[in-house]
């Protein structure tokens, strides 16, 4: 118990724009529930990306350890971590960590924690490809925290079954929907309250009023070189029709805007833009009308605004999406990807058959589920 308050310590943890997308609904719930001193401690793992999605919020970390180095190696950057973290924790001294999903920073936290008997929850827990190198390293990632954590909350009846799969105890599997949807009504309900709240792409609509919009996000680490020239070539040849346009918030990683930016500015078709915030970003979703994408999140959102996921990967820790039938595998293959979206453009029964398929990731009441599973049943010291 923390001395000052009486209320178990819960401790949540991330590092990268997505993770706090997805993680500051929880921390949210968990306040309103009165019932737990709660400390949230970042690590930047990914700092100018996380930034916006914490003003957003209005959420101040309690500790910002500020990791991020220019140009950083796995490895480097898991060791800064782990040591950093612990030292966090040793302060800190909580009854209770929550992770998220498969970052760097949720593999080394967890770690810290088990060298400390400290109990790991892990939000948005057995998501699985069945490959440890696509998507990587977040594979193992997720595998190495689901071994150690005793509470997961699974976003989706698959996710839990993948964790029944590796022994999981069926009494520490709760299934909850994903955070991430959480996340979406607030922005979706903030935009619609104020459109001011996404200056970037309401000129571009205005730009390219009349043109079916694709919305593009792709930085893999395992599309880094070959993959990303397919992916750049497949964009020119689809910008090359009159009746298309492309809209793409380019990673700043080196990796992708040493392919993306050569190959792609300049053309008229083309958006080629900064970095959104989440806002911005989820304005972009609703103003698109189909997702090309390599990323993990926007395979689960985009579904919720009715818009088509074609997913730039051979694999995915997403299925339900594809079994749904919102997503669609097309690998970083430029013929595939144009076949893939040509017919998605030209075909309204295919295209109409994707936009109402059902969202299989959750109501927007995740959040809220994992704060009363923790209310009730919470592990703590």
């Amino acid at each position: 118990m923390n001395d000052e308050s009486g209320l178990p310590r819960i401790v949540v943890t991330f590092g990268t724009r997505p993770e706090a997308i997805k993680m500051f609904p929880v921390v949210a719930a968990l306040r309103e529930t009165g019932r737990f001193d709660v400390k949230v401690v970042v690590t930047a793992q990914h700092r100018e990306l996380l930034d916006s999605v914490l003003d957003l919020a209005g959420l101040r970390p309690d500790l910002d350890l500020d990791l991020m180095q220019p140009s950083q190696s796995l490895d480097a950057l898991s060791a800064r971590i782990l040591t950093r973290f612990g030292e966090a924790l040793d302060a800190l001294k909580p009854d209770r960590v929550l992770v998220h999903g498969d970052t760097l920073t949720t593999m080394m936290a967890t770690l810290a924690c088990y060298f400390r008997r400290i109990p790991v929850g892990h939000v948005e827990a057995g998501l699985r490809s069945g490959d440890i190198y696509s998507p990587w390293p977040e594979e193992v990632n997720r595998k190495v925290t689901g071994a150690v954590a005793d509470l997961h909350f699974a976003p989706t009846a698959t996710a839990a079954t993948a964790l029944s799969a590796e022994n999981v105890a069926e009494s520490s599997i709760h299934i909850t929907g994903n955070t991430v949807i959480d996340a979406l009504m607030f922005a979706q309900a903030r935009v619609a309250a104020d459109p001011t709240l996404a200056p970037t792409i309401a000129p571009l609509k205005a730009r390219f009023a009349g043109k079916r919009i694709i919305a593009v996000t792709a930085h893999r680490r395992e599309n880094f070189g070959a993959g990303m020239e397919q992916i750049a070539l497949a964009l020119q040849t689809l910008a090359a029709r009159d009746d298309v346009a492309i809209i793409y918030p380019l990673h700043p990683n080196p990796n992708v805007v040493s392919v993306m930016r050569p190959a792609l500015a300049g053309h008229d078709n083309i958006a080629l833009i900064e970095p959104l915030d989440y806002l911005d970003f989820v304005a972009m979703m609703a103003a698109c009308d189909i997702v090309l994408t390599d990323s993990g999140g926007i395979q689960e959102e985009a579904p919720s605004l009715g818009k088509p996921v074609l997913v730039m990967r051979d694999t995915t820790e997403r299925p339900e999406g594809v079994a749904a039938g919102t997503a669609k595998l097309v690998g970083a293959d430029a013929a595939v990807i144009v076949a893939q979206t040509t017919r998605l453009l030209d075909d309204p029964g295919d295209y109409e058959a994707m936009a109402k398929a059902h969202n299989p990731y959750g109501d927007g009441t995740a959040s809220r589920r994992i704060a009363h599973i923790l209310t009730s049943a919470c592990r703590c010291k």
